[in-house]
């Protein structure tokens, strides 16, 4: 499910975005840009001619969300004993391997790696069920409140000190840890397609990113790659210097 979260520290950035009036030391952000297609995705060819549903693609005020250093940083929870066999060690070491699994599929369309460091990851996938929210069906355009969701993927912006400093984001995904392990795949590998920009759904039951769940999940589909590029040839803010007006 999309949701929005926000990191403190960039208040005034995110007033800025609203065009707020800010501090004449306040940071400017960078002007929307468009990054070099990653390789992978350059070499991806559609013959089928499948489409895709880049329209129904959220835009964010950093523009679109898309991965400029690569590979992208995965972190993933993992138990503190792999060698406990007690059953609930068991269902944990079942859980990593579904996320694995999803993981793996996606590497074939953008490089990803796996580092044992959460404070250094891009992507954050935790072991955990999600808080009850709000979601909107977009079949009736009904707001439904408190709904359960299985999985979850949220986005924050911030602001890395380099020389110059740089606008870039960071990505945290939440699996509910009492799903099957084939769901659990499944989930994983949606919200992966969140993680990896595609913030929106698609409206076939075909593609990994289809709105709701269903029997039989899909896999990564010609139509979620076609998307995922077209996402990655729009304008973004992230991965550009920002400036400051002292």
């Amino acid at each position: 499910m999309l949701t929005i979260a926000i990191a403190t520290c960039l208040l005034i950035v995110l007033l800025q975005f609203q065009g707020v009036d800010a501090k004449e030391s306040d940071p400017t952000l960078p002007p929307l840009q468009i990054h070099p297609l990653p390789p992978s995705l350059a070499q991806w060819q559609n013959s089928a001619n499948a489409g895709d549903y880049f329209a129904r693609i959220q835009s964010t005020n950093a523009g679109s969300l898309v991965w400029s250093e690569f590979p992208i940083k995965v972190y993933l929870d993992r138990p503190n004993n792999p060698q406990d066999i007690s059953a609930s060690d068991r269902r944990f070491i079942q859980w990593v391997k579904a996320v694995e699994e999803a993981i793996q599929e996606w590497t074939v369309y953008l490089p990803i790696v796996e580092i044992p460091q959460a404070e250094l990851a891009d992507i954050v996938i935790k072991r955990e069920k999600p808080p009850l929210g709000v979601q909107i069906d977009p079949e009736s355009g009904k707001v439904e409140r408190f709904r359960a969701r299985s999985a979850q993927t949220r986005y924050e912006f911030y602001i890395r000190e380099d020389n110059p400093p740089v606008l870039l984001h960071r990505m945290s995904v939440a699996i509910d840890p009492g799903l099957s392990e084939q769901s659990i795949r499944s989930a994983t590998r949606h919200e992966l397609g969140h993680a990896l920009g595609i913030w929106g759904h698609s409206q076939a039951q075909t593609d990994v990113m289809y709105y709701s769940q269903v029997r039989t999940p899909p896999a990564i589909s010609p139509r979620d790659i076609n998307t995922l590029i077209k996402v990655y040839q729009q304008p973004t803010r992230l991965g550009f210097s920002v400036t400051s007006n002292q």
